[in-house]
């Protein structure tokens, strides 16, 4: 055989030659260098080296390596925005390394390490048991040397008392032995007077044969008043005849959040004449009928020696509404409540509507959502219901009753758009409700859609990527052309199977108020998302204040629907008012019960609005002086759901600073009633119409009062109107611009005009209707206007900068040379909100 070289050997194998070298040195061969001559037995040694170390034995080719080592190399690019609007390219190289260990050699050295623990542990053992005998042991001793001891203390206390009571029995024998003694010596002593008084009393008679009348022997003469004394009977047990002053009873006084101050007196058990009282010491003037608040009464029962106890009228709502409800079932698996969320104009709705094969959009004013819809859409992946929550600032409200009535937020973010303000509270809003989040970038499809801007100023917000080593999962979806919306849904479907979202499927249900209105021809309108149970038609429901039976049930769709499971949002029709929106919805078996609850909250409702009247007064007595000063602008809202009454309510009320307040009259949800028309008059408001028109009634009130309607579909135009508006009493800014400034060179005498300044206009010009300031070293000492203003000898209304002037100042003649003349002109800037 031909003779081969190291260097060739390394060319065959196709490896570095250094390498082999150090490969052969491991082995044990040894060779001269590279150009050395190796040898078929050499060669041999070296594969059995090599075997031997990658975890093969030798003459085993078949046998699986000990450790297996992967490398994976994956490269992306990632966008970073550069200066003057440009955009650079990075490329990220990332590079794992995995290694996978022989499994037999690893079950034996974790087979050692557990014996091993297993040993220590035992051990551990028992020590510890060693040491809990010990323990109990120690405690059995002490207990009983306790016990002893306090057997010897109770035996010696025993033998005290016992050797008291018989001092004091002793003692009270004496006394009693004592007192029957005198009282004897007493009785002697008595007979003894009266026998004697008997013996020299009888009857003498005199010369002229009368009895002689016997009187006392003593000097006065008088005759001794005879005293009865009472007989003194002792107590058998030596205690005292009469008792001790009753102490006051301090009663423990339960307080709701609002009482009638007659109720307090009751509870207190005293008049409530003197509770007034008390008031009145306090510095308050309250009647008997006046309700009080909760801490206001805390004050009086406090004042009044008692113990006052707050409770919450929740307490006593949580009571009925415990006793109304029946025990939970068991749960099963229900379709998940997800809520989409974004700015304005991000494309929430149109996504929506490619999910649900719907033009929902196209019917909004405007092109923006302004109420909460709530679909549920049957996907092939299961049913799927969703919230589309409005984008608009002034629904902040909204946004937040969504993600507190959802399981899973969708934040739709445009890629041609990036964060905006709206985005941002919506992360917050998820985050406070503790939902998970998915976002989903939208418009990719247009020419400016960059998806990794939004990535980078979301991870700005702790909003990380799941590609990035972040939790939230990201999409990269089209409303349009309907890319990615498939595993936006397989997104929803994971996360809600994490969830593991299960719901009671029977028994009465339970829900929350997602929007309520009133609507012509159908009456009280509220769209419920149920969260648990079956609502069905007949059923009485509880929905904050207001009762009533459900007469019928339709979905998004407008079809009837006989019964509503878990999950499942309907428009429920029948009851007797308008619940808030975010109230809760009970099915209660009990109508009475129902009644009596929701009579019982618009109770509780009244009276803690009363108090806080009443507690306001002082505050609006203040707040009546500082208005003199100030301008209002009175507004009455009506709208078609209560959550827009709600958003229009807080953003026009936001418009309000220290000189124009925007106050809010009344609001309510429905048409323009001829009441309102009549409240507005009183008050003098403008009435905001949203989605609503005046009925022919109130169209004849407002000709007759003249009363200002304004109608509206979309809210940042009512809230834009009214700003003017408001803008518009706002009193305008006054600003002094300096248009001139002269230097007087000499001063001359005039007998006519008196002290003229000869001047030279340094900057601008000196215009004789403006007024000025004389300057004297940079400081301000006169403040007023010009008398005459001259070129030569003739009157001139301007004279320009480089020009010689003579300038007459009006009642002022300490002009001197060196001062400067500043002229300067007053302009008015209107002001806005």
């Amino acid at each position: 055989m031909p003779e081969v070289t190291v260097t060739q050997f390394a060319e065959v194998l196709k490896v570095p030659v250094d390498r082999l070298l150090a490969q052969l040195d491991a082995a044990g061969i040894s060779v001269a260098g590279a150009e050395d001559v190796i040898s078929d037995d050499a060669k041999m040694e070296l594969l059995t080296f090599l075997r031997r170390s990658h975890g093969r034995q030798e003459g085993s080719l078949e046998v699986a390596p000990r450790k297996i080592t992967l490398q994976r190399r994956t490269s992306t690019e990632l966008k970073l925005a550069g200066s003057q609007g440009r955009t650079r390219t990075v490329n990220v190289e990332i590079r794992r390394k995995r290694t996978y260990i022989k499994r037999e050699s690893l079950e034996q050295e974790a087979l050692a390490q557990q014996q091993e623990i297993d040993q220590r542990k035992k051990a551990a053992e028992d020590v510890l048991l060693e040491a809990e005998r010990l323990e109990k042991d120690r405690l059995a001793k002490s207990q009983q040397e306790k016990e002893h001891q306090e057997a010897a203390a109770q035996k010696q206390i025993e033998e005290d008392a016992a050797k008291k009571l018989a001092e004091e029995e002793a003692r009270i024998q004496k006394e009693a032995i004592a007192r029957a003694e005198a009282e004897e010596k007493a009785a002697k002593e008595k007979d003894n007077q009266q026998k004697a008084r008997q013996k020299g009393g009888r009857d003498k008679a005199t010369r002229y044969g009368r009895k002689e009348l016997h009187v006392a022997g003593d000097v006065n003469r008088r005759r001794k008043k005879r005293v009865r004394r009472r007989p003194v009977s002792v107590a058998g047990g030596g205690e005292h005849g009469f008792e001790l002053p009753t102490v006051p009873v301090i009663k423990d006084v339960e307080i709701p959040e609002s009482i009638p101050l007659s109720e307090l007196a009751q509870k207190m058990a005293v008049k409530g004449n003197e509770v007034i009282k008390v008031m009145m010491n306090m510095g308050v003037m309250a009647t008997i009928n006046q309700v009080l608040d909760q801490d206001t009464a805390t004050l009086v029962v406090e004042e009044m020696g008692h113990t006052a106890r707050l409770i919450s009228a929740s307490d006593l709502e949580n009571e009925i509404i415990a006793a109304a409800t029946p025990a939970a079932g068991e749960e099963v698996a229900r379709s998940p409540v997800v809520t989409i969320m974004g700015h304005v104009d991000h494309g929430k709705t149109s996504l929506l509507d490619y999910i649900r094969q719907t033009r929902v959009v196209d019917g909004e004013a405007g092109g923006i959502t302004q109420h909460i819809g709530a679909y549920q859409v049957e996907t092939k992946k299961g049913k799927i219901t969703f919230l589309d929550t409005p984008g608009h600032a002034a629904f902040t409200a909204m946004r937040a009753r969504g993600a507190r009535t959802t399981d899973i937020v969708i934040l739709v973010v445009a890629a041609d758009d990036g964060v905006k303000p709206q985005t941002e509270e919506a992360i917050l809003h998820a985050r406070a409700a503790g939902v998970p989040l998915i976002v989903a970038v939208n418009k990719i499809d247009k020419e400016d859609a960059d998806p990794d801007r939004v990535r980078n100023d979301l991870s700005a917000h702790e909003v990380v990527p799941e590609e990035w080593g972040g939790e939230q999962p990201f999409v990269n979806v089209s409303a349009i052309t309907g890319e990615g919306i498939d595993d936006l849904l397989d997104t929803i479907v994971l996360q809600a199977e994490m969830l593991e979202l299960k719901a009671v499927a029977e028994g009465p249900a339970a829900g929350v108020v997602i929007e309520s209105s009133l609507e012509k021809g159908r009456g009280s309108v509220v769209t419920v998302l149920v969260t648990r149970g079956q609502m069905k038609q007949g059923d009485t429901v509880l929905a904050g204040e207001v009762t009533g039976r459900v007469r019928k049930m339709v979905d998004e769709l407008g079809q009837t629907v006989k019964v509503a499971g878990p999950s499942t949002p309907v428009a429920v029709l029948g009851l007797s008012g308008i619940p808030n929106a975010g109230d809760d919805v009970l099915v209660l078996e009990d109508e009475r019960k129902a009644r009596e609850l929701a009579d019982f909250r618009h109770t509780r409702t009244r009276e803690v609005k009363l108090a806080n009247q009443q507690a306001a007064k002082l505050e609006d007595f203040f707040s009546q002086v500082k208005s003199a000063e100030t301008k209002n602008v009175q507004l009455l809202v009506k709208a078609d759901v209560h959550g827009s009454v709600e958003a229009l309510r807080d953003a026009l009320t936001g418009l309000s600073t220290d000189e124009v307040q925007v106050k809010v009259v009344s609001s309510g949800v429905g048409g323009i009633t001829e009441s309102d028309v009549n409240l507005a008059a009183t008050s003098g408001a403008i009435i905001i119409g949203f989605n609503v028109r005046a009925d022919g009634t109130a169209r004849s009130a407002v000709k007759d009062t003249g009363v200002d309607i304004r109608y509206y579909s979309i809210i940042y135009e009512a809230i834009d109107e009214i700003k003017a508006a408001a803008s518009g009493l706002l009193a305008p800014e006054i600003r002094e611009e300096i248009v001139g400034l002269a230097e007087v060179r000499e001063v001359f005498s005039s007998p006519k005009l008196g002290d003229i300044a000869g001047c030279l206009v340094t900057e601008g010009f000196v215009k004789r209707s403006n007024p000025i300031r004389v300057l004297r070293d940079n400081v301000v000492i006169f403040e007023g206007e010009l008398e005459s203003l001259r070129r030569f000898k003739d009157d001139v209304n301007e004279v320009k900068s480089g020009t010689e002037c003579g300038i007459g100042v009006k009642n002022y003649t300490d002009v001197r040379p060196n001062d400067q003349i500043e002229c300067y002109q007053r302009t008015e800037v209107k002001r806005t909100l």
